[in-house]
């Protein structure tokens, strides 16, 4: 069974920073691209960050583009991302998702944890 527990979230003042972290279990995590979505109050899902099986190739829509980092280490089975110069129009609860094969680029939202709420305020 895939579990993905994220942690990590939490107040932070604006230009503030954050770093969460996404623990994988019950899949061969090395062998999957893993994506960040997030959901603001009253709104979709938005998709933040993308990265490859093998951390090679990362992605970020221009909304986060030089704020948000994501990274991944595939012996403790864990993906990261990196929050950085957080503005109020980031608070969201965050996602990480198991994309359906190596590339990040497909993948289901239904395949996603619990998520960890990050709230940017003064």
């Amino acid at each position: 069974e895939v579990q993905l527990v994220e942690s990590g979230g939490g107040l932070v003042q604006p230009g503030g920073s954050l770093r969460l972290s996404c623990a994988a279990s019950g899949f061969a995590f090395s062998a999957y691209g893993m994506n960040w979505v997030r959901q603001a109050p009253e709104k979709g899902l938005e998709w933040v960050a993308g990265i490859d099986s093998g951390g090679e190739t990362t992605a970020y829509p221009n909304s986060v583009k030089g704020r948000f980092t994501i990274s991944r280490d595939n012996i403790k089975n864990t993906v990261y991302l990196q929050l950085n110069s957080l503005v109020t129009e980031d608070t969201a609860m965050y996602y990480c998702v198991k994309a359906l094969g190596a590339s990040y680029s497909r993948y289901n939202n239904n395949a996603k944890g619990q998520g960890t709420q990050v709230t940017v305020s003064s």
